[in-house]
């Protein structure tokens, strides 16, 4: 192909703008100095670019004429790709989940060489590589010494081993505030280490006992979680409006004041008591024995451990309420018992509860009023119900309209009882002596109302005579229970249920 083919055919550029067309020349004039001064003018003379004077790099004192510094540049931004991927990766990882694993540790950068922030500003929170903390003493070769001669220094070294144990304190538990002992240089012995230690522990595990307390246990005026979280349960279900407060605490339990709700099987009174029974054991130890030997309870009894015992004694006083209200003795009405919480209408007035009999102020007719109702409830609950309050007092006896309502019958338990004698007499022996102090004439002896409420025609001169009688009567029963596996009380439609008199079918 000729020259002038090739120069007049149009080359194109790969930016897509044409190149102009040259002129054909002769081969003369290709090869002659003036024309290539020519050429080279025109090459000068072509107008510059204005963004020539932009720089390419982003960073003006990155300077890539070294090849180390090039290598470390490569370098960096590896592991900032790393670290964006390791991020990617911690976030898939943790999800929602609350409790989140960090990737920190296994980061390339270091956060504050990564971060935004001004070079100026330093990360206080990272004190990995902090140039203002203090070493930790360096640990002794395997060997077990460094030097030699007379500068020889071994594990065993005073000044060594303290600042060994200043630098364990900081593995101790994170509630023991152990100080900056490093910063100081100081140095502590083995014994006060040690001792030091011991603490520790035996702070941790005094934490964890009370821990463990507070979470499984109802304390003064105060529930456990679980409990109240059952609390909850009864006014989210409509039973309860709402739960107002506590009205009074006990050995074994504490009392709240509710606004009823509603049920569908039953109606709920206006103003409830909420009665929570307590689950710490070690305030009312004895309790077992008024249960254990009651026949409605004693198979189950023996197969509970003692948390579970505590909704066994709600169940119980459920039962004798429950016996009691339909013998027509006043005393709170169950409204729904959950686990070791027991429902009951409240004994009071617009959350005013009705005073104990201890604490309200009766005149002399109240009073003797109040002692003959009682009379009168005892017979009942002992005649009618088969029932021993076996913790009657003032303190479990409120003066409510006049009349005198029983509550707190959970340690009640029937005649047939082992101790169930012993129970009444004491309960006799409390009413007497109230109603002796307030000055009511007609009040019995604690002997003649024993007799009096029980049917049985016991004599003593003395207390400890009495007494005698009614453990032979107790031991005689229970060898007839036991050799006939029924009850020994007798039941007839005019009379309180009695013991057999004599040594007859004995």
């Amino acid at each position: 192909m000729d020259q002038v083919e090739v120069a007049s055919k149009e080359v194109k550029s790969p930016w897509g703008a044409a190149r102009p067309v040259q002129t054909p020349c002769s081969l003369a004039d290709v090869m002659s100095e003036q024309l290539a001064k020519q050429l080279d003018e025109d090459i000068n003379a072509f107008p510059t670019c204005p963004e020539a004077g932009v720089e390419l790099m982003t960073s003006p004192v990155d300077d890539t004429d070294s090849d180390l510094m090039l290598a470390q540049m490569l370098q960096m931004e590896f592991d900032r790709e790393f670290d964006s991927q390791l991020r990617r990766e911690e976030k898939k990882f943790n999800g929602d989940s609350k409790v989140s694993i960090s990737f920190e540790n296994y980061r390339m950068v270091h956060p504050y060489e990564d971060s935004d922030s001004s070079e100026d500003e330093v990360d206080w929170q990272d004190t990995r590589n902090d140039p203002y903390r203090a070493d930790k003493p360096t640990t002794t070769p395997r060997k077990g010494f460094t030097g030699k001669g007379k500068n020889i220094t071994t594990k065993h070294d005073e000044v060594v081993c303290g600042r060994k144990n200043t630098a364990r304190m900081e593995h101790f538990a994170p509630e023991v505030q152990v100080g900056d002992g490093i910063g100081m240089d100081l140095k502590l012995s083995n014994h006060v280490y040690n001792a030091l230690k011991r603490h520790c522990y035996s702070e941790q595990r005094r934490s964890a006992r009370l821990h463990e307390k507070k979470e499984h246990s109802t304390a003064e005026q105060a529930v456990d979680p679980k409990t109240r979280l059952l609390m909850y349960k009864m006014v989210n279900a409509g039973v309860l409006d709402n739960i107002n407060g506590c009205i009074s605490t006990g050995k074994e339990s504490v009392v709240f004041h509710a606004d009823g709700g509603s049920m569908e099987e039953k109606e709920v009174p206006q103003e409830c008591v909420l009665k929570v029974f307590k689950t710490t054991l070690n305030e009312f130890k004895n309790r077992d024995k008024y249960i254990k030997d009651d026949y409605r309870f004693k198979d189950r009894f023996s197969k509970l451990n003692p948390r579970k015992v505590i909704r066994l004694w709600a169940e119980k006083e459920m039962h004798n309420l429950a016996r009691m209200k339909k013998a027509g003795i006043l005393c709170p009405e169950v409204v729904v018992l959950k686990k070791h919480i027991l429902v009951m209408s409240f004994i009071g007035q617009d959350h005013v509860p009705a005073p104990k009999l201890k604490d309200a102020m009766l005149s002399s007719d109240d009073m003797k009023l109040a002692y003959y109702q009682v009379l009168d409830m005892m017979q009942q609950l002992y005649r009618e119900c088969n029932l021993v309050h076996a913790d009657l007092s003032e303190y479990n006896m409120l003066w409510h309209d006049r009349k005198v309502w029983v509550i707190d019958v959970s340690q009640s338990v029937e005649p047939t009882h082992p101790h169930g004698l012993e129970f009444l007499f004491r309960d006799c022996r409390n009413v007497s002596t109230f109603f002796e102090k307030a000055g009511v004439a007609e009040a019995m002896n604690v002997y003649d109302l024993f007799n009096a409420v029980s049917g049985l025609e016991i004599s003593g001169d003395n207390e400890a005579d009495f007494l005698a009688q009614i453990e032979a009567l107790e031991k005689m029963n229970e060898d007839h229970v036991q050799k006939r596996s029924k009850k020994t009380f007798l039941t007839s439609d005019d009379g309180p249920p009695l013991l057999k008199k004599g040594n007859e079918d004995i």
